[in-house]
């Protein structure tokens, strides 16, 4: 057994809630890095970045959820592998998937999240990609020498009836095609694309292709 010297670690406090983590039972979770990511997002500022580029067409005499807090639910349960809706049906009522987000009650329900997903423009999707490149560049204390952009597709298999949903041969198997974006780790782009097209589809910019 090793010879642990700390019994507990002190996360703060969310209202009344206090936050630690200890080996004395209580409400139990399996994603205690959604900690971590309270703490990364804190510090990038990434929720309220993308909160601040969407609009909320919603009532606010109504609202119960936060643009905010909705982003950084759907964020972190990606971030925990959790990429469907549904999973909130039973994630919003995780203590710690609440504490992380910043609220001490249930969170958002899947069709809530639904919602702010499908009400998404082009407009947005160009906004929330300014966001990308904010980031990419606060990531910096000094300007680049040189950069090296990373320009590829990959595959996103299919498995229904997805609208664009169209067969790739080299995949074998029904799939989008987007094209990402990277410099190093940070993705800078993502454009979702059918498969039927060629993979370098709408990498160029129209100054750069022949004429």
């Amino acid at each position: 057994m090793p010879n642990c010297t700390q019994q507990g670690l002190d996360f703060g406090r969310i209202g009344r809630r206090v936050i630690e983590a200890d080996f004395s039972g209580g409400d139990l979770s399996s994603d205690g890095g959604l900690l971590l990511l309270r703490k990364a997002d804190q510090r990038i500022g990434l929720s309220k970045a993308v909160a601040a580029v969407l609009s909320d067409p919603r009532d606010p005499g109504r609202i119960k959820h936060r643009l905010r807090d909705l982003i950084a639910q759907r964020l972190y349960g990606l971030c925990c592998g959790y990429e469907d809706l549904n999973d909130h049906d039973v994630l919003r009522h995780d203590t710690l998937m609440q504490t992380a987000v910043g609220k001490a009650q249930a969170l958002a329900s899947s069709p809530t999240l639904s919602r702010l997903e499908t009400r998404a423009t082009r407009a947005q999707s160009i906004a929330l990609h300014g966001v990308l490149i904010d980031q990419f560049i606060d990531s910096f204390a000094a300007p680049p020498e040189e950069l090296v952009l990373d320009i590829d597709a990959s595959d996103v298999p299919l498995h229904g009836q997805q609208e664009l949903r169209e067969f790739h041969a080299y995949y074998d198997q029904h799939c989008y095609l987007p094209l990402y974006v990277f410099c190093g780790r940070h993705l800078l782009a993502a454009k979702l694309r059918p498969a039927n097209i060629d993979a370098a589809a709408v990498a160029q910019s129209p100054a750069s292709r022949p004429r």
